[in-house]
Order: structure tokens, then C-alpha cells, then sequence
């Protein structure tokens, strides 16, 4: 399915029929990614009596129970409310799922014991091309991040400098295939977040953040269209699908 859209002045061609997913999917156990120290995700049949959701085991049908921790497990997208005060719904702050989108590759830089993400590397790397999304993918960039454990691993994160300028350059959704953008233990300072929602100056509400996703090597840093599908869920978080678009 071909469309034509115009975005910034300029007409693109995508195709629809070719989409590139970099969500990571979820599955029950521990061969699944995971942070900040939540168990496994579990998905189990109901049981209820002598009757059980698998139909393998002689139920009717296939009804299961599912247990995860929308920031813990796989790629999700947050909203303010993550950190908030007050109780802000990401399936009322997201209301736009379609962007242009610039990719970005970087490999963090060594300060101490610390992996971080700096403006200069961000500005470098944009050159000028920022769009309302920008999706960061970290190097080393193995097939181990679909599953990596990340807990008490002191992950990478963004300086809160960077988010600063960011936010100057007027980008709404930030992707990172990290667990936090902020570092894994600091207090509870969370600058990075604070800095992307300018909380509680004057709160962007109508911003997120989407972290643990994977882009393969073979996607070329570059301009793309961007579909960031959600779970509906009334909560500061939920369950994210990524898809690219090639113009």
C-alpha cells in the first residue's frame, strides 16, 4: 500500500506493506529483557475449578493471565505522570501517532565509572535534521538487548543537557533503546526526565519517552516515518509497538 504524504514542505511516498517493527516483543520467563529488578513476566492459563485456559491441556480455548511491569519489560512509552505529582494518563497525553522521525546512532562516552550520552554527541549526530521524534540507538548494539538483564548493570543514560537541548530543538517523543534515560541509581533525582517534561515549571505534557527498543544494524541512521502504537492502558506507561516506514 503505497500513500503519498507532505511533511515540512516536501511530498514522500511510503510504503505501508513494508514496515519495520523495532519493538521488542514480550514473552513469559526469563529469556526476556528486563530492568530496574521487576521478576519475569508471566502468562498463565486461568484455572478455575477443573477447567484451564490451554487448550493443550484440554481447555476450550486459550485464556490467559498476563503479569508484567510496563517499565520493566520490553518497549513501552511513558508520559510525565512517571514522575508527577499529579495523575497523568499517557493514553490521554499521547494523542498524535504518526511523525517524522530522525535516527540517530551513538556510542556514550566513559565519564568515571558512568556511560553517558552528551548534547555535543546528540548535536553532532542530528546536524541540524531534527524532527518531532528522534530515536537514539546506543553502540555496542548486539541482538543481546532483546534480552538482556539490566538490573544493578549501571545502564547508559542521557546527560541532562542533552534532554535540555532537545527540548530547545522542540522534539516531542525521544526514543532510546535503554532502560532510562536517566541513570540507573542517582537518588531519585531523575534529571534527564525532569529536564524532557520540564517538571513542574512548565510541564510538557504532551511529550513521551519510549525506552528498550532494538534497531538492527542493517536500519541506516536517517530520516523515517515513525507509527508509535500504544496499549490503551490508563497508567503513566504502557506497552509500546514501533514501526518504521521508509520514504
Amino acid at each position: 500500500m503505497l500513500a503519498s504524504i507532505n511533511h515540512n514542505g516536501k511530498t514522500y511516498t511510503i510504503d505501508f506493506s513494508k514496515p519495520i517493527d523495532i519493538s521488542i516483543p514480550l514473552r513469559a520467563g526469563a529469556n526476556n529483557v528486563n530492568a530496574w529488578y521487576a521478576p519475569p513476566v508471566k502468562i498463565e492459563p486461568v484455572v478455575m475449578g477443573d477447567w484451564i485456559g490451554d487448550v493443550k491441556q484440554g481447555g476450550s480455548v486459550n485464556f490467559r493471565n498476563v503479569c508484567l511491569n510496563p517499565h520493566a519489560h520490553g518497549t513501552h512509552t511513558e508520559c510525565v505522570g512517571h514522575i508527577s505529582k499529579e495523575d497523568f494518563s499517557l493514553n490521554t497525553c499521547l494523542t498524535k501517532f504518526f511523525f517524522g522521525a530522525q535516527l540517530i546512532t551513538v556510542k556514550p562516552e566513559s565519564i568515571g565509572e558512568d556511560l553517558v550520552i552528551s548534547k555535543e554527541q546528540i548535536q553532532s549526530k542530528l546536524n541540524g535534521n531534527t524532527e518531532e521524534a528522534i530515536i537514539i540507538r546506543t553502540l555496542p548494539n548486539g541482538i543481546d538487548k532483546c534480552t538482556r538483564q539490566y538490573s544493578n548493570s549501571n545502564p547508559p543514560f542521557v546527560h541532562a543537557d542533552a534532554m535540555n537541548f532537545l527540548v530547545e530543538q522542540n522534539v516531542k517523543d525521544l526514543l532510546i533503546d535503554l532502560p532510562s534515560v536517566d541513570k540507573e541509581k542517582d537518588d531519585g533525582v531523575l534529571a534527564a526526565h525532569h529536564a524532557f517534561w520540564n517538571y513542574p515549571e512548565q510541564t510538557r505534557t504532551d511529550s513521551t519517552i519510549t525506552e528498550l527498543f532494538f534497531a538492527d544494524d542493517s536500519i541506516a541512521d536517517g530520516f523515517y516515518f515513525l507509527n508509535l502504537q500504544i496499549t490503551s492502558l490508563e497508567n503513566d506507561a504502557s506497552q509500546a509497538n514501533l514501526f518504521y516506514t521508509h520514504h
